[in-house]
């Protein structure tokens, strides 16, 4: 069997390090293989200096991980589950993807230097934190603001940091400055991420995957004995961004949004309440010579909501939250005519993909926590949400006989009715005892529902043209919507022993088993009219049933403490997934079995690591979909960082032995397939060669 390592960091170990500034030295915290967040020193700061991604702060939650889209746009999976089946909050706010490639996925408008939070709930996830979903949901928030310790006198701080990794020649920066008195914070937060493309592990070039990302966020608090107010208003603009598994690049993304939440403590409980807005204006297009084309393609879409939440002690064993959830999506997608284009296929008119679309869904949920004694707990929960998708009036390019295939979709779109409406009903239920100070059991099931988003439902064109812009698997494959599709009914199980010492400092083991099968999972079928493997495929959604299953293994163990070389922590994990149609066909972008090793060091104000990940071959692969297999491989990452009173130096090297490896669920390599004369057949993108990434931050 063949594997691959990927290493946290290891650099030397420091030994004759002396006594640093003692205020800000690094301790190992208790031993705890899964944290359900963490906070921007630790991990979060170290995934920061790798990658300008805020998806690849995902690697240290066992069972996630991301597949390949820009250099600022990887997309979650949890579980062998994607993208659209998990529900993702930046800072409290449910955003959707405004693109028919999701260039623009939720976790773009969040820089990684200005994450604090992390948490990833899979699966069995409470009602009060999922709706909509059938993976689990993923959260990222901002620093919260902060305030002077008295009325006296204000707080004046600030921080800067700047990021270069050698690769691909990226920078990133990030600005922070907060004024705050002891009831009124106010922050600005400014950060910037670019890269060329970079290379793989051969020296050769990964064409279309540089990218330039800008991000201004205002952030306004305002806190009284028992109430908070915060109002976020944030602008992010990324003039291009390469994508090395799509037919088309990103040339264009503004988006502005506002997002206030309230909350307050009362006698009865706490009441926490958020509303929210963001519109994007998207383009997609070429700008590279890395990938060259003439077609734009301009969408224009909004988010907004508001969430509604009581949390109510019923008494000293129960807890009652209960609350009320809206979010609308709208949509409109257009193509502007290309007057210049071969055969006229592309002109007069504009192409309107989506007109006046819009989701909306509405829910209530209400679930109890329960301490039954020093040894039972359980979560009971239920939710019901109603779901209602339309679209408006169609039209192709043109009505010449090179349209044909679109004026007859069109057509027959417009003469349909071009609305959903679906009701959810989601269950959990979860229970957790302690056999002694060492041993606990968690257990649960859980069932969740998702509605089909708006292109899954309503992409109607037929010609090869416009099947092939539709897609967000990087598989260079041509979809077509569905607008009889059924909402997808998720039941899964899942349960986790965990063994640890008595205090929790010095060593643990968990293991997780489970099961997850989905009834009308929305997968693919092939279009019997399609073209066939030279090179891609047509394909329609349609729904299956499916089912996942696989095991989490998770390990920590303390291995030297207080002596000359510090403390010292080995982990582990090792997460095998299965997911497969009831026929036993694979399904798309499944990871293979992987494992990583992880062995940290500190001493003082130095902090050492060194991770080694594996990744078997995947040959089990989705043949409908033209799924290439990959190789093993291991790949080992080196880490060091130094912690002054008013600075931080940071020094990494990812793929320290400059290994060439495919990523197993980064689609295929269309960009260098285009590049080298549109011959053969597509391979699939390849990682990442050595780059060594050194960060500095400044606090004031």
């Amino acid at each position: 069997m063949r594997f691959k390592w990927a290493v946290l960091a290891l650099a030397p170990l420091f030994s004759g390090v002396a006594q640093a500034d003692h205020d800000h030295t690094h301790e190992l915290p208790a031993v705890e293989v899964t944290a359900h967040a963490h906070d921007s020193s630790g991990h979060l700061h170290q995934r920061m200096v790798n990658s300008a991604d805020t998806s690849e702060m995902l690697q240290d939650y066992i069972g996630a991980y991301s597949y390949q889209a820009g250099g600022i746009s990887a997309l979650p999976n949890i579980r062998g589950m994607n993208d659209n089946r998990i529900r993702v909050l930046v800072d409290g706010t449910e955003l959707t993807a405004a693109c028919a490639n999701s260039m623009n996925a939720p976790l773009t408008y969040i820089s990684p230097a200005a994450v604090a939070n992390v948490s990833v709930l899979a699966g069995i996830t409470p009602v009060s934190m999922g709706g909509d979903s059938i993976a689990g949901t993923i959260t990222v928030d901002s620093a919260k603001p902060v305030y002077a310790d008295s009325a006296d006198a204000w707080l004046y701080q600030g921080s800067f940091s700047t990021v270069y990794r050698s690769n691909n020649n990226g920078l990133s920066t990030a600005l922070s400055a907060t004024a705050a008195s002891d009831n009124l914070s106010l922050n600005f937060t400014s950060t910037m991420d670019r890269a060329q493309s970079y290379e793989d592990g051969n020296g050769r070039k990964v064409r279309s995957t540089q990218f330039e990302r800008h991000i201004q966020t205002l952030t306004i608090g305002a806190k009284g004995d028992n109430e908070d107010f915060v109002l976020r208003l944030s602008h992010q603009e990324v003039p291009h961004q390469g994508f090395p598994n799509q037919r088309m690049d990103l040339v264009g993304n503004k988006a502005d949004s506002i997002n206030a939440s309230y909350s307050r403590q009362f006698g009865w409980g706490d009441l926490d309440t958020r509303i929210y807005w963001q519109e994007v204006s998207h383009e997609m297009g070429f700008f590279s010579s890395e990938k060259p084309g003439m077609m734009p393609m301009n969408t224009h879409g909004k988010d907004m909501g508001y969430n509604i939440k009581a949390t109510i002690p019923l008494n000293d064993a129960h807890l009652l939250r209960i609350g009320n959830e809206f979010h609308r999506q709208t949509l409109d997608d257009e193509w502007p005519p290309v007057s210049n284009n071969p055969m006229n296929m592309m002109s007069p008119n504009t192409f309107v993909n989506i007109n006046d679309g819009r989701r909306d869904r509405i829910g209530i949920f209400a679930e109890v926590e329960s301490q039954w004694d020093s040894r039972w707990s359980s979560l009971l929960g239920a939710r019901v949400d109603h779901v209602r998708s339309s679209a408006g009036r169609v039209q192709p390019y043109g009505n010449n006989m090179m349209n044909m295939a679109d004026v007859t979709a069109a057509n027959i779109f417009n003469a349909s009715s071009r609305s959903d409406s679906n009701n959810h009903l989601d269950l959990t239920a979860t229970g957790k005892y302690e056999f002694s100070d060492t041993t606990s059991l968690e257990f649960g099931y859980a069932r969740k529902t998702r509605s089909p988003s708006l292109y899954e439902l309503y992409s109607w064109g037929k010609g090869p043209m416009a099947r092939n812009m539709i897609g967000w698997f990087g598989d260079a494959n041509g979809y077509l919507g569905n607008p009889d599709l059924r909402p997808e009914k998720a039941n899964t199980i899942s349960a986790t022993l965990d063994w640890h010492d008595a205090e929790g400092k010095s060593w643990q083991a968990k293991v997780t088993p489970y099961f997850t099968y989905v009834q009308d999972y929305i997968g693919v079928e092939r279009d019997p009219s399609a073209p066939g493997n030279a090179p891609r495929t047509h394909l329609i959604f349609d729904n299956q049933d499916a089912r996942f299953y696989g095991i989490n293994m998770e390990g920590a163990k303390q291995l030297w403490h207080d002596t000359p070389w510090g403390e010292g922590r080995m982990k582990a994990s090792l997460a095998w997934t299965r997911g497969e149609r009831t026929n036993g066909d694979s399904l798309y972008q499944i990871m293979p079995l992987n494992a990583r090793i992880s062995l940290e060091q500190k001493k003082g104000a130095w902090a050492n690591g060194i991770d080694v990940q594996f990744v078997d071959r995947k040959t089990r692969v989705d043949d409908t979909r033209l799924e290439p297999e990959t190789g093993g491989y291991t790949l080992v990452d080196l880490r060091s960082s130094y912690q002054w009173s008013k600075a931080r130096l940071d020094f990494s090297v990812t793929n320290l032995f400059d290994r060439y490896y495919a990523l197993p669920t980064g689609g295929v390599a269309f960009a260098d397939w285009k590049a080298n004369g549109s011959v053969g057949a597509m391979g699939p993108v390849a990682g990442m060669g050595r780059s060594v990434n050194v960060g500095l931050t400044l606090d004031f």
